[in-house]
């Protein structure tokens, strides 16, 4: 008698919970995630996973060492236009170690995290963790295009903390830049020995003067810069990086110089060869560097490149009146770039990634250095991936 009463009950009420239930599931589907108010906010907003994704054999010395699959880049980006002239850009790398730094109390993964104001279509203020605008073609490049780096953009801080301000000539041909940033990221004492008669400065500063330039209808440019860093009390690195860049129709050459004289070793790599004498931070240290790309556009799927790398290291010793070179670091790239897609910013790369190191007599007897070389054969993906 109960159970027929139940299915009684039930079969009376299923009509009326079944249209409750259409009606609660209508109205929800009818409410989106994001408010309609403000949908119009993403056609302003940018998010792009940059990827270098890549097959790899390596050698050592000639000899074969090991095959892998290697995610080479991976950076995050997030950018757009949040008011008429306020504008904003945060990318984080998942390829570096995510450790909050002492100095900008930001993580070292993260690139970019700034806001840039246009009070004018000529003017630009930027403040935030950005960009260091060291000038040179091989830095300003996406990383993603970038096989290998050349000792001077590989071993610096190359994003830091700050403001800066930008301002292009009439007819857009022409555009200055200065920022005033963070010399660094981490502590003195976190990145140098402790050195007799050197003293922490209570404003460790980076300004930086950036010029790039446009001439004969855009083939050919500049990326040029200057900038002054002051590591310590009374001591200071000054770095000229020369960007040139000649675009043709199919043929695209385009040649950096850069120059780095540093009082304390900010890049350590002649302190990673003078730590074999107990010196753990070399002074008066110059780095020199030329890089060169080459690419010719065989058709509109094919690319061919070669990317060619010169990297001096020089050292003023303790008693010494002169700097002397200790290690030549050389860089050769040849490879091919394949588009398959049409409108859709994907290519599949092979390239030969050389590298090799010759150190000088001194370097070899006083501080115990070898001569080393390695390469790798790789291929892979690269895009920009737009996903919003």
């Amino acid at each position: 008698m109960r159970c027929l009463i139940t299915l009684t009950v039930f079969f009376l009420l299923a009509p009326a919970l079944t249209r409750a239930q259409r009606q609660e599931d209508t109205s929800t589907v009818r409410q989106p995630i994001i408010p309609v108010a403000k949908q119009s906010l993403l056609s302003n907003i940018d998010m792009i996973a940059n990827m270098q994704m890549s097959f790899q054999n390596e050698f050592n010395e000639g000899t074969y060492t090991r095959s892998r699959f290697v995610l080479n880049q991976f950076r995050l980006e997030i950018k757009g236009k949040v008011h008429e002239k306020v504008y904003f850009r945060f990318r984080d790398r998942y390829t570096r170690t995510v450790v909050p730094q002492s100095i900008d109390n930001i993580s070292r993964s993260t690139d970019m995290a700034y806001l840039r104001f246009d009070p004018s279509p000529r003017w630009k203020i930027y403040a935030g963790k950005m960009s260091a605008d060291w000038g040179g073609y091989e830095f300003d490049a996406n990383p993603v295009n970038i096989y290998e780096y050349s000792d001077i953009i590989e071993y610096a801080d190359n994003f830091l903390t700050g403001a800066g301000v930008g301002y292009v000539l009439p007819g857009n041909k022409q555009e200055f830049t200065l920022q005033l940033l963070n010399t660094r990221t981490a502590s003195f004492y976190e990145l140098y020995d402790t050195i007799p008669g050197i003293q922490e400065a209570r404003f460790p500063f980076a300004a930086v003067v950036n010029w790039r330039g446009s001439f004969f209808g855009g083939k050919f440019n500049t990326i040029w810069s200057y900038s002054l860093f002051r590591e310590a009390e009374y001591e200071y690195m000054n770095y000229f990086a020369l960007g040139n860049q000649l675009n043709l129709k199919k043929f695209r050459l385009a040649y950096d110089f850069k120059w780095s004289n540093e009082q304390l070793d900010r890049k350590g790599i002649v302190s990673s060869f003078t730590d074999n004498v107990g010196l753990k931070t070399a002074q008066n240290v110059r780095y020199v560097s030329h890089w060169t790309q080459v690419d010719y556009r065989v058709s509109e799927k094919v690319n061919l490149f070669f990317v060619g790398m010169l990297d001096d290291a020089l050292w003023k010793a303790p008693g010494k009146n002169d700097r002397t070179r200790l290690r030549t670091a050389w860089g050769y790239i040849p490879g091919i770039e394949v588009y398959p897609f049409d409108n859709f910013n994907l290519k599949v790369f092979g390239a030969f990634i050389g590298r090799k190191y010759t150190y000088t007599d001194e370097a070899r007897q006083v501080l115990g250095m070898k001569d080393s070389d390695n390469y790798r054969v790789s291929v892979g993906i690269i895009s920009p991936l737009v996903i919003l």
